[in-house]
């Protein structure tokens, strides 16, 4: 019985004298020499094969969040965007008193006036209730319970550290550093920009997270594409970002993405042009890197928020990973599977017979109440429920990897970091709650969109269950 089992477990064939396998040579007569070698190997033999039925039988079992809380301390391999969950980092709150001379900018409308009822241009209220006296700053709202509500900077190293370190915690992989190009023509902002950059490439390193620089165009005018050269290039030969073990590659290359390509915005037309756009990516690409461009919805078929000129796919097809842009585009689950069937889907067949990468966005909900005046909530989170349905059909659609947006924008309520269920209140004031959730559900439930974009969670509608 103990020759059969070690020779259908596959263990190696221990030898005898002569060269012969330990079964083969219990079967025969031996020799007394050769007995007691045998005998000795014999008893080895039994060791190692009860240890390895230990090893098979006694593993000890381990919770799903126990493995997640493993995994979240693993560094994230650099060298590729494939299987990875990336999260758009804005990056632009600023408080009186940071440092940046920046007022209280992406927090209040008049950003030399404390945000205040009447002064604020947020729908969600940031949970800061973990932060350090030194991250928080005091506004003029209060909560219910009369204390103070306070915000935080993004030009705070300590707090830009503690964010990619919910992302380790929930095992988000890395974050699209976002860089308004608009912006780097004054001093103040390229000098804040800059700042926000080198915390982010502090946090990475000490988090084991990834990140790459996400160039946003809005808001250029005629010939202000060239900024972007002039940028990458400061940023890649004098502050050496590339160079970083935590700056992400795509098939070898580091990855840089480009959002704003091929949009119509009719109601405030773009004034840079395709041929900009085109000489950008092929200096890019020239430069040794691999591009992402951030597209609109209807980039495929030329319709919706898409220009209509053909030029834009001759664009697309010098790129390496086309990400189309969706927030606003659905409001609920039912038209997230209509939208994967008529967009998602084809175009990931488009980008793969023409051998593109494609990288679908998703966002928790949508709301822009104090920022335009619009409904509180207009795209309900439904507690995760809506956020949740992207995922899967993102995954179903045959996505290998996954955008959300956004990490931190409060402005537009589609922020997954920790938010709180108890905003200010008072006359006039409108805030989302988290809808009696715990702060950090979406930076969970993102964490657990990795795994289900991994295969490491079946793929069902209904939401993931979560331990105490």
């Amino acid at each position: 019985m103990y020759l059969t089992f070690v020779e259908t477990c596959g263990l190696p064939a221990v030898k005898g004298l002569e060269g012969k396998s330990l079964a083969s040579t219990l079967r025969q007569p031996s020799t007394a020499e050769e007995s007691k070698v045998i005998y000795m190997r014999l008893i080895n033999t039994v060791v190692l094969a009860m240890s390895l039925f230990a090893a098979v039988c006694f593993v000890p079992v381990v919770k799903a969040d126990q493995l997640a809380k493993f995994a979240s301390t693993r560094t994230v391999n650099r060298d590729s965007l494939t299987g990875k969950v990336m999260v758009g980092y804005q990056g632009w709150f600023n408080c009186d008193g940071d440092g940046s001379n920046l007022g209280w900018t992406h927090w209040a409308r008049d950003r030399r006036r404390r945000p205040s009822p009447g002064n604020v241009t947020v729908d969600l209220w940031p949970d800061v209730s973990e932060f350090d006296p030194d991250e928080r700053y005091a506004t003029g709202f209060r909560h219910a319970n009369g204390k103070v509500a306070e915000v935080f900077s993004s030009a705070n190293r300590k707090t830009v550290l503690r964010h990619f370190n919910w992302m380790r915690d929930y095992s988000i992989d890395g974050a699209f550093v976002q860089r308004f190009v608009n912006e780097l023509r004054r001093t103040e902002h390229r000098r804040n920009r800059d700042s926000v950059l080198d915390h982010v490439r502090n946090a990475t390193k000490q988090t084991g997270r990834v990140y790459a620089v996400m160039y946003d165009l809005s808001g250029l005018p005629a010939g202000g594409v060239k900024r972007v050269i002039e940028d990458w290039k400061t940023l890649r030969t004098e502050k050496r970002v590339t160079a970083d073990k935590t700056y992400l590659r795509h098939d070898g290359k580091p990855l840089v993405a480009v959002w704003g390509i091929g949009f119509n915005d009719r109601s405030k037309p773009r004034n840079y042009t395709l041929a900009e756009c085109r000489d950008l990516v092929i200096r890019l690409r020239n430069g040794g890197c691999a591009v992402m461009l951030g597209v609109p919805t209807g980039w495929r078929e030329l319709n919706r928020d898409s220009v209509s000129d053909s030029k834009l796919h001759g664009i697309l097809k010098l790129a390496d990973i086309i990400s189309p842009w969706t927030p606003g585009r659905y409001a609920n689950p039912k038209d997230v599977s209509r939208h994967a069937a008529e967009y998602w889907k084809p175009d990931g067949k488009w980008c793969a017979a023409r051998q593109l990468d494609y990288m679908p966005v998703v966002f928790p909900g949508f709301s822009w109440h104090n920022l335009k005046g619009e409904k509180l909530g207009a795209i309900p989170r439904l507690k995760g429920q809506f956020f949740w349905s992207q995922m899967v059909a993102a995954k179903r659609s045959g996505a290998r990897m996954i955008y959300v947006a956004m990490f931190d924008e409060v402005d537009e309520g589609t922020a997954i970091f920790k938010c709180t269920d108890n905003p200010p209140v008072g006359k006039g004031v409108s805030f989302l709650s988290n809808d009696g959730l715990p702060s950090d559900h979406y930076l969970w439930l993102t964490g657990q969109g990795g795994r289900l974009l991994r295969g490491e969670l079946p793929m069902t509608e209904r939401l993931p269950g979560r331990s105490k």
